[in-house]
């Protein structure tokens, strides 16, 4: 009996063709040790930030319809080029996109949320001996129109698919060769994690990290199915785990008696915002959003700290949420935050933090506390340098 194994490629795996080839070997020598495979692609290299960069030219404001119709191409070439690369190794192959693998989303542009999986077609396919390559990123509304989802949207396409299939595994390859314990660029003694749970990656996707995206993690969650973030360079092997992990009693016990922490995530440009008395309206302007950092109690106050990756035309944003009410304010700022189970359980762990902290040249606005996160609202410039200390305090001797 064959095994459904689901197979993720960013786009800097696929950078031009001599990349490409190079993937459609690692897949075929996936598919010839038995796997039914699928294959989910991002666009090439640095398509989708080109193709953006077009269309604000052309509008200050583009129309988000015409954005997600505009960035799904990257992903639909990717899908087609991979598809013939397979075929040119003696392998059949089928390229389909988001809508013909039955990607059922929300009506948000640009931010999209998939409501329903229905994979017959891609079914249909395995069952013909095909490999299917995937346009990730993309699906189509209930109103039938092509929508994105949002940054690591890819993830989420591969682990939906993966869900619905009852696929054995998802791996996830990029140009790292895992999670780390901070991100390796800001963060020089930064070192790689073999496992974490789901909701210490969900965590720190939420807060900033890159390799995974927080909503795949969910699907991932929900189906019990293994993810494995890996280098697309490497041999197939190693990298990091993401998966179920309950902890004992002794294990608990351990925890609460040292530090629960596992990751420091950071990021570097958002948007910091308060609002007193017109929280409900400005939640309500929010609703299609992500937040990194919420809270907010009806009728009284609310405080977020938002992302900017799916927020197209900044400046517009900003002052949309400026003309809520004058007592809305909106600045830039950075978030850097300390990730694990239970760290917000004990409040000497925030307190260590805040000690850290005082070490370094970094201007403070905010503390949110979560049970399994600590995240500072800090100035945008400090925010490297805070990741560092933070990162010395709790991590720095593992």
């Amino acid at each position: 009996m064959s095994h459904i194994l689901v197979q993720k490629y960013g786009g800097s795996s696929l950078a031009d063709l001599d990349r490409i080839r190079k993937v459609a070997q690692k897949i075929v020598a996936t598919r010839e040790r038995g796997y039914d495979l699928v294959v989910v692609v991002s666009a090439m290299g640095d398509t989708t930030d080109d193709l953006l960069e077009m269309a604000k030219e052309l509008s200050d404001d583009p129309s988000r319809r015409e954005l997600d119709m505009l960035l799904s191409v990257g992903e639909r070439i990717s899908m087609a080029l991979m598809s013939i690369a397979i075929h040119s190794y003696g392998h059949q192959a089928v390229s389909l996109t988001g809508s013909q693998c039955g990607i059922i989303t929300t009506h948000s542009h640009a931010n999209a949320r998939i409501m329903d999986v229905r994979p017959f077609r891609v079914q249909d396919e395995l069952a013909q001996d095909r490999i299917v390559i995937v346009a990730g990123y993309q699906g189509a509304s209930y109103r039938r129109d092509v929508t994105t989802l949002g940054r690591g949207g890819s993830d989420t396409t591969a682990v939906a698919l993966a869900a619905a299939l009852g696929a054995e595994a998802c791996e996830i390859y990029s140009d790292v060769d895992g999670v780390y314990s901070a991100d390796p660029r800001v963060v020089l003694d930064a070192h790689q994690l073999e496992s974490l749970s789901y909701e210490e990656m969900q965590e720190m996707a939420r807060s900033g990290a890159r390799v995974l995206n927080e909503e795949a993690v969910e699907f991932a969650r929900r189906a019990q199915i293994a993810l494995y973030a890996r280098s697309s360079y490497g041999g197939g092997r190693g990298g990091t785990l993401i998966r179920r992990i309950d902890l004992d009693q002794d294990e608990i016990e351990r925890v609460e008696q040292g530090c629960p922490a596992v990751a420091v995530s950071h990021v570097e440009r958002g948007l910091w915002m308060e609002a007193s008395p017109s929280a409900d309206a400005v939640m309500a302007f929010l609703d299609d959003h992500d937040c990194a950092v919420l809270e907010w109690t009806p009728g009284d106050s609310a405080r977020a700290f938002l992302t900017l990756d799916d927020v197209h035309g900044v400046d517009s944003f900003r002052q949309s949420l400026i003309e809520i009410g004058e007592d809305v304010a909106v600045r830039m700022a950075g978030l850097v935050s300390v990730v694990g189970r239970g760290i917000g359980r004990r409040c000497g762990w925030a307190r260590e933090g805040r000690r850290a902290l005082d070490g370094v040249d970094v201007d403070r606005h905010h503390l949110v506390v979560y049970p399994d996160r600590l995240s500072w609202v800090v100035d945008s410039q400090g925010v490297e340098a805070a990741a560092q200390a933070l990162h010395r305090e709790f991590l720095g001797d593992r």
